[in-house]
């Protein structure tokens, strides 16, 4: 199997984030990914990815992957039943971890108890 069939999943993904200057090539058995991710949390998703499919340290895929702001780790766009603790569990892994995001959005939330749908939320570095 060619390296880059191997690693198409990854490339999927980088599509699907909208990776920012992404060039792929292979030579010599090795997949060489470049690109910009807009946020920490999408180059995570993408290094998540490449481990899934590689193992911890594959060495079959080089990646150098950028992030344009690296002021937040994220956005979030509030769907319809989420709450600040479900989102932190999401992004942070700890739902105890939701007033870190209120307190990053004190801007549009009074309450961290009450957040709406369609809210464009930042999701904070720890």
């Amino acid at each position: 199997m060619a390296v880059k069939a191997k690693y198409q999943g990854v490339l999927d993904l980088g599509e699907k984030l909208n990776i920012a200057n992404g060039d792929v090539s292979e030579a010599n058995g090795v997949l060489t990914v470049k690109g910009t991710a807009a946020t920490q949390y999408e180059k995570n998703l993408l290094w998540d990815e490449i481990k899934a499919i590689g193992g911890e340290n594959p060495s079959d895929i080089v990646a150098d992957i950028k992030v344009a702001d690296t002021s937040l780790y994220a956005k979030h766009t509030v769907k319809s039943g989420e709450t600040l603790g479900a989102i932190a569990k999401q992004y942070y892994g700890n739902a105890s971890k939701y007033n870190a995001i209120f307190k990053a959005n004190t801007n549009i939330l009074d309450n961290p108890d009450v957040i709406h749908p369609n809210q464009e939320l930042i999701i904070p570095n720890l």
